[in-house]
C-alpha cells in the first residue's frame, strides 16, 4: 500500500496536495468535509455519552426517505434529508424520554421511514446515481450551494451545542438528578435530537446513510478512551473525525475505492487503536499496582 501510494503521489507531498486542491470539486469536498466532520465529531461525543447510537442510525434511514422523496419531486436531496431528519429527531426527543421508551419510539419511526423510502424508490424514474449517492455518499459531486448550506447547518449546530453544553452534559450524565434540580431535561432532549438530525442530514453527503457511524460514533468512541475530561474528549473526537475525512479525501483522489470506504476504515482503525491502547495502559497500571503491593 505504501509503495502504491508513493508511486501514485510521488515524494513531494506539498506539490501533490497543491495540485489536488487546484480542482474546484476537491475544494468543495474539503470545505464541506471539514465542517461536517467537525460537527459530527462534536455532536458524536454526546451520541456516545447518551448511548444514542441507535437514534443516529435510525435518523440516517429517515434521512434517506427524505432524500429519496426530494429526488422524486426534482428537489435537491439535501432539503429532503434536512426536513425528514429534523422532523423525526424532534418526534424521538419529544416522545421518548427514558431509554426503553426512546428505543420503542425510534424503532417505530425507523420502520415507517424504511417503508416510505422504499415507496419513493419504486416511484422514482430518474437516474439511480442520485439514490446511490444518498446511500453511500458522493462528496466529490457536491456543488457549491450544498457546501454553503452544509457549512451553515454544521456551524449552527455547533454553536447551539456550545450554548447548551453545561446543562446538556449534566442531563446526559445523570438525568434524574438534573431533573430534580430543575434542569429542563425534556427540552434539552428535543434540542439535542434536533441537532443530531441536522448533523446526520449533512453527514450523509460525506459517507452516506449506510456508513453514518463512521463520523458520528467511531471518532467519539475512540476519543472517550483517550481523554477523561469532556472538553478534551470532544476536541479529540472532532480532530479524529476531521483527520479521517482529510486523509480519506486524499486517498480517494488518487485511488479507485470510494472516499466513504477510506473514511470508515480510518475511523474504525482509530477506534481499534484507542481501544487497544487503553487496554494496554490499564493492564500496565494494574501490574504496577500489584508490584507496589508486593
Amino acid at each position: 500500500m505504501t509503495a502504491a501510494l508513493l508511486a501514485a503521489v510521488g515524494w513531494n507531498l506539498a506539490h501533490d496536495v497543491s495540485e489536488m486542491l487546484s480542482y474546484p470539486f476537491m475544494q468543495n469536498a474539503f470545505e464541506a468535509g471539514t465542517v461536517v466532520a467537525l460537527a459530527a465529531g462534536i455532536v458524536g461525543y454526546f451520541v456516545v455519552l447518551r448511548r444514542s447510537a441507535f437514534a443516529a442510525h435510525a435518523l440516517s434511514h429517515v434521512g434517506f426517505a427524505g432524500g429519496a422523496g426530494a429526488a422524486l419531486i426534482a428537489v435537491n436531496p439535501l432539503w429532503g434529508l434536512l426536513a425528514f431528519s429534523v422532523g423525526a429527531a424532534a418526534v424521538m426527543g419529544g416522545i421518548g424520554r427514558r431509554l426503553r421508551e426512546r428505543d420503542v419510539v425510534i424503532g417505530i419511526v425507523l420502520m415507517f421511514a424504511l417503508g416510505l423510502g422504499y415507496l419513493f424508490i419504486n416511484l422514482y424514474q430518474g437516474s439511480a446515481t442520485d439514490v446511490y449517492s444518498i446511500l453511500f455518499g458522493q462528496i466529490f459531486g457536491i456543488d457549491r450551494f450544498s457546501v454553503v448550506l452544509s457549512a451553515s447547518v454544521s456551524l449552527g449546530a455547533v454553536l447551539v451545542l456550545g450554548a447548551i453544553y453545561r446543562p446538556l452534559l449534566f442531563a446526559s450524565v445523570d438525568p434524574e438528578v438534573a431533573e430534580a434540580r430543575r434542569v429542563p431535561v425534556g427540552a434539552l432532549n428535543v434540542t439535542f435530537m434536533t441537532l443530531l438530525g441536522l448533523t446526520v442530514a449533512v453527514a450523509v453527503q460525506i459517507v452516506g446513510v449506510l456508513l453514518i457511524f463512521a463520523l458520528l460514533v467511531a471518532p467519539a468512541a475512540a476519543a472517550e478512551r483517550l481523554a477523561a475530561r469532556p472538553v478534551a474528549a470532544i476536541a479529540a473526537s472532532a480532530a479524529i473525525a476531521v483527520g479521517c475525512t482529510w486523509i480519506g479525501l486524499f486517498l480517494g483522489f488518487y485511488f479507485s475505492p470510494p472516499v466513504s470506504f477510506f473514511i470508515t476504515t480510518l475511523a474504525t482503525g482509530a477506534y481499534l487503536a484507542a481501544r487497544l491502547g487503553s487496554s494496554v495502559a490499564w493492564r500496565g497500571g494494574l501490574r504496577g499496582r500489584r508490584g507496589a503491593r508486593s
